[in-house]
């Protein structure tokens, strides 16, 4: 027990020294590089702890390498720039002033409710709240917001083309006044790319290939 124990305390202090020298993106908001690294050095820590058959020092060994590589890459994402795209990536502009960019979605395998889950996690509560919305290389969600935004929480009618029955109902909706609605727009719910509407009756309605539109819909309940 004993053994373990300092076996254990010798691993802990050389991951606290390696993952200071690495610098504070570890323990912030990581480029994909860095946690792949810092996964890759929690397993290598975890096998000499667990199993005192194998030497320790290969433990140390195994982790003072990957901090070395890790330098090396760092060093490759700061001075060699078309390098640092291949490594940490670009940032992904997902809403522009037309609306959403749906191509940008689906090239960082994502789709419209996980663009407005992250909205609402940065505390964007409508789409048409922002000007520009975009994915940083390291995954997070940035915005332009508007100088003013809707004061109200909009709930999604349609989702790549997907109706979802249960918010519609929510809203106090009948299918009939969804479908003569899209009809005067020119469209079905196949061609809509996202449909939200708030407690106001305010809609953002955006059709694959077309810029968003602003509009009213009559709707039994508010909230």
């Amino acid at each position: 027990m004993a053994l373990i124990f300092i076996r254990t305390a010798i691993i802990f202090i050389t991951l606290l020294v390696v993952m200071r020298l690495m610098g504070k993106s570890q323990i912030g908001e990581m480029q994909p590089f860095e946690f792949i690294i810092t996964l890759l050095i929690a397993e290598l820590a975890c096998i000499p702890m667990a199993d005192s058959t194998i030497p320790l020092l290969y433990g140390i060994v195994a982790i003072v390498a990957i901090f070395i590589l890790h330098q090396i890459v760092w060093l490759l994402n700061m001075w060699v720039r078309p390098m640092k795209a291949v490594i940490s990536g670009r940032p992904s502009l997902v809403i522009t002033r037309e609306g959403i960019d749906e191509y940008q979605l689906r090239k960082n395998n994502l789709d419209v409710s996980d663009l407005i889950e992250s909205m609402r996690a940065a505390g964007y509560f409508n789409i048409d709240d922002v000007y520009y919305g975009l994915y940083e290389a390291n995954g997070s969600f940035s915005a332009l917001a508007r100088e003013q935004k809707t004061d109200s929480l909009a709930v999604t009618l349609i989702d790549s083309g997907r109706l979802n029955a249960h918010n519609l109902a929510t809203c106090g909706i009948a299918r009939g006044t969804l479908d003569g609605f899209l009809k005067e727009q020119g469209t079905k719910i196949k061609k809509v790319l996202v449909m939200t509407v708030d407690g106001n009756g305010r809609v953002y309605l955006q059709i694959r290939g077309k810029p968003y539109k602003i509009l009213k819909i009559e709707a039994e309940k508010r909230w």
